[in-house]
Parts: structure tokens; sequence; C-alpha cells
């Protein structure tokens, strides 16, 4: 898979709410209403994560979810990282 464009990386990152490129890497904080929802979150989106086979970077503290995804294999954001970023907002709606 290869890297996203600068002008296709902007398209993108403009249709997902939240989202921005922090350190090369597509970046969202969410907040949840407490400690069971991030979790929850978490859990719901490893099970699409696992289908997709691709891994964010991420961290929970509390009800916060911080996510950092990258293709290392292509040096960069791709559109398996849009995907990811899709699906993640859209789990993420049913919980906030």
């Amino acid at each position: 898979m290869a890297k996203l464009t600068d002008t296709a990386l902007a398209a993108a990152v403009d249709s997902l709410p939240g989202w921005v490129v922090r350190d090369e890497k597509l970046h969202r904080e969410y907040q949840f209403p407490d400690f069971v929802h991030a979790f929850g979150f978490m859990a719901t989106a490893a099970i699409a994560i696992e289908a997709m086979n691709h891994h964010p970077e991420w961290s929970n503290v509390w009800n916060r979810v911080v996510v950092d995804l990258t293709t290392h294999d292509a040096g960069g954001i791709t559109a398996k990282d849009i995907l990811l970023a899709e699906k993640l907002e859209e789990l993420a709606k049913r919980l906030q």
C-alpha cells in the first residue's frame, strides 16, 4: 500500500472530524463519559482492528483514548489508516 500524497491526505483529514496529522501520523484523542466506555471502545474496536490486520498505536487513561495511525511498511499514512480511522469514528459514536 502506497503512502498518501499530501493532497489526498489533506482531503481525507478534512473528512474525519477530530483527526489531525501529528508527528507524521493520523492522530485523534477520544473522550468518553468514563473508563468503562473508553475501555468498551477499545475492546469493540479490537475486533475490527484484528479483522483488518492493521494495529494502531493507542493508549488509555481513565476516560480518554489516544490513537495514532500509520502504516509502517509504507513509511507514512495510507488509505488503510483512513479506513481504520473511519471505522473507529463509527464505533466511538455509539459510546460517546
